[in-house]
This record gives C-alpha cells, sequence and structure tokens, in this order.
C-alpha cells in the first residue's frame, strides 16, 4: 500500500515502484500493464492540509481497437490533490486510491496503435497498415438498398 511521508512545515519528495499488482491488488491484473510504475512526487504542507503531486509512469500492453495487433504504450499521468491533516496517520498518508484513480482515470476511450491506424477492411478483414486491399469499398448500406431500384422521370 504506497504511503507517502508527511511534510512538517514544507516540502517533502518521494519516489517508489512496484507492479500494479503489488501496488492495487490483484483485479489489476488484467489492465494489460507490464514491469513495475513508477511514481515520483512531492508532498508540500500548505498550512491547512497536505498538497500532494507528481506524476506516475507506466507502460501498457494493449489490444489496438481498429485494426487488433498488439501494441505497447508508455504512459505519463500527472496529479495533483489536497489531503485534509487529519488524514495523516504517524505521519503517513496512503495515496493508494489517489494513485489508482489517476492511472484508470488517464486511459484511453480507445485503444490505438498509432495515431493514423487504418483499421480492417470491412470486407475481406486485411489489416489496411499493411497495404491496400483490392475489395471493393463501396458498400451499400442494406437499409438503403431498396432506393437503388427507385426510378425518377
Amino acid at each position: 500500500m504506497p504511503k507517502v511521508q508527511t511534510a512538517r512545515g514544507g516540502k517533502a519528495p518521494f519516489e517508489f515502484s512496484a507492479t500494479t499488482e503489488k501496488l492495487f491488488g490483484e483485479d489489476f491484473s488484467e489492465e494489460g500493464f507490464i514491469g513495475d510504475v513508477k511514481i515520483f512526487g512531492e508532498v508540500e504542507d500548505v498550512g491547512r492540509c497536505f498538497v500532494i503531486s507528481g506524476r506516475i509512469e507506466c507502460k501498457k500492453n494493449f489490444t489496438c481497437d481498429r485494426c487488433l495487433t498488439q501494441a505497447t504504450e508508455n504512459q505519463v499521468h500527472e496529479f495533483e490533490e489536497e489531503f485534509d491533516k487529519a488524514t495523516a496517520v504517524e505521519d503517513l498518508i496512503d495515496v493508494t486510491k489517489l494513485l489508482r484513480d489517476v492511472l484508470l482515470a488517464g486511459q484511453p476511450m480507445k485503444n490505438l496503435c498509432k495515431a493514423d491506424c487504418k483499421g480492417l477492411c470491412p470486407v475481406c478483414g486485411a489489416n489496411l497498415n499493411d497495404g491496400e486491399c483490392d475489395c471493393e469499398k463501396f458498400v451499400i448500406d442494406p437499409r438503403l438498398a431498396a432506393l437503388e431500384n427507385f426510378k425518377t422521370k
């Protein structure tokens, strides 16, 4: 469980790393994170509360949502959060929930192997990133296919 040392009247840096499973539990093992997650930051005593800020660096394996190939991405997530001084237990603050939330909220809605991924051919299923196929690209929407027989004067 990640905990950071409070800074009484100043700033205190922190740095640690571990696997996502060790930091957040077994339910994180399905997320595709590989290697250690590195967390860098500092705790600052601002009078009424502690401000914890920093960044999370990690690497993630995933399947591209467009072309279905395996890809790896380096991720960096910035964070900053205020903690009430009452949350400090023996001058330590548990930041597990903060780090978990930042890591999960920072995940993209679509996992793409590259920004300009062309995806798969809707006819033959070929990966269009590897080159064009010879399929007819124009496919009539079946809901509008009856209009093809419509004749005007």
